[in-house]
């Protein structure tokens, strides 16, 4: 998985916080407020997304409204295991990422680990 364009990523930052479907002129307004931006850019690059499998979308009207598809934790996610895929040995990649943890991450993991344990348990 490549990551998101710096387009494609405020896009996506807007839906995974505003959850709830929205019309490119939403996040034409909003971006506005931050950098100028053509709606016909933010129009062609939600389309993309679209095409891509990153955004659902279905009409309202005359509008588009997008929704993704994945959430900001599962798009992580998946950085996260290609990065991990670029290893030759995965293992001592996971221990140099473990090491740079704070306590209350690796807390967080050991936790993650034990729900993931008890699913392929069941």
């Amino acid at each position: 998985m490549r990551r998101l364009g710096e387009l494609e990523a405020e896009i996506m930052d807007r839906l995974w916080a505003w959850q709830r479907p929205t019309t490119v002129r939403e996040i034409v307004d909003d971006i506005n407020e931050h950098r100028p931006v053509a709606y016909t850019t933010v129009m062609t690059v939600a389309s993309i997304l679209y095409n891509k499998g990153w955004l659902l979308r279905a009409k309202e009207g005359r509008a588009w409204m997008y929704s993704p598809v994945r959430s900001r934790e599962e798009y992580t996610a998946a950085l996260m295991e290609d990065a991990l895929g670029t290893s030759e040995d995965r293992s001592a990649a996971l221990a140099h990422f473990v090491e740079q943890m704070g306590p209350e991450e690796v807390s967080a993991l050991r936790k993650a680990l034990r729900a993931a344990g008890r699913r392929t348990q069941a």
